[in-house]
């Protein structure tokens, strides 16, 4: 199977490895044409996974084009504020390809979430989306992991399977695209709450009850959005939601911590700068996107007024006690 692989960052260089060890012939995008000559001298990112090197049959390049030519799936793993920019430049070349997404997040001005970016420039109906608790550092492991894989099209899936599924990678089939992208999205922002807990010095079991009452208020947005609320069940949900907001390898949590802790507002800034915090921007999106369509999720609410207004993360512990 011959795949092209949008996104040279972690997740991206991850999911090229289990598409090797299924033996597929794999064209790896990247708009940098400093990291691409990087990849092709070194096979490495010493950055982002250091103990990874890409394998020499592996192809680098900077052309969309041959990115998508003659490829029987393309899967997206770049971050959310680019997805839209990609869509564009891919757009000439799209004629109902098979797509994988594997991003997650919302789109900060329009509110979109990302198939509904693709279906906006693109023309296919061939799309798929993958969520789920997997590290790209534990991808590279080849230990056990499973994954939450969404779609209306059949083949897609078919298509999906034979890329990625093997001996250590666990596919679980839904239709609930929605569901997927919201529990993708949403957990990245409750990870921001749960490392502030971890700043605060709260124990494990308040983290836990964090925890649930997120996956209630999960339920309520996907519900509101038309999608299954069997989903924040799945690997996308629940399986995520524990992984991202319980462990130091997430951005999001440590970048929650930050704030947790107290960090003067340059180091919080710094560290956005060098660091790319999904659920940070994803927060002022799923505010806004709530906010207009008038649905009051209150943790949402708070977690915006502590990260982006600047109000004081000892209110979260106060909160926990009273919600509703």
């Amino acid at each position: 199977m011959k795949v092209g692989v949008f996104g040279c960052g972690a997740y991206g260089m991850a999911l090229s490895s289990i598409l090797w060890a299924n033996k597929c012939d794999i064209t790896m995008w990247t708009k940098f044409v400093e990291e691409k000559d990087n990849l092709e001298k070194t096979r490495k990112n010493e950055k982002l996974l250091p103990n990874f090197e890409l394998p020499l049959d592996v192809k680098l390049t900077t052309n969309v084009e041959e990115c998508i030519k003659d490829k029987d799936l393309l899967i997206i793993a770049i971050p959310a504020a680019y997805i839209d920019s990609l869509c564009i430049a891919m757009k000439p070349y799209i004629d109902n390809n098979h797509i994988l997404i594997a991003t997650k997040g919302i789109e900060q001005d329009t509110g979109l979430f990302i198939n509904q970016i693709l279906e906006k420039y693109l023309n296919t109906k061939n799309i798929a989306v993958i969520s789920g608790p997997t590290f790209a550092v534990d991808l590279i492991t080849k230990m056990p992991a499973g994954l939450t894989l969404a779609s209306k099209s059949e083949e897609t899936i078919k298509r999906v399977k034979v890329a990625l599924q093997n001996k250590y990678i666990k596919l679980r089939e839904t239709n609930d695209i929605i569901g997927v992208e919201i529990c993708g999205a949403i957990k990245n922002v409750i990870a921001l709450s749960s490392g502030m807990l971890a700043g605060l010095g709260a124990n494990d079991s308040t983290t836990a009850m964090l925890l649930t009452e997120a996956i209630h208020d999960m339920k309520e947005i996907i519900d509101a959005f038309d999608g299954d609320k069997k989903t924040v069940l799945s690997f996308a949900g629940f399986g995520d939601l524990i992984l991202t907001c319980t462990s130091s390898k997430s951005r999001n949590y440590s970048f929650g911590r930050l704030i947790g802790e107290g960090k003067s507002k340059k180091e919080i800034e710094q560290y956005l700068k060098n660091t790319t915090v999904e659920g940070y921007y994803t927060l002022e999106s799923i505010y806004k996107l709530l906010k207009n369509k008038k649905i009051s999720i209150p943790i949402i609410d708070l977690i915006y007024e502590i990260a982006v207004e600047g109000e004081n993360p000892k209110k979260l512990l106060t909160f926990l006690v009273e919600k509703i």
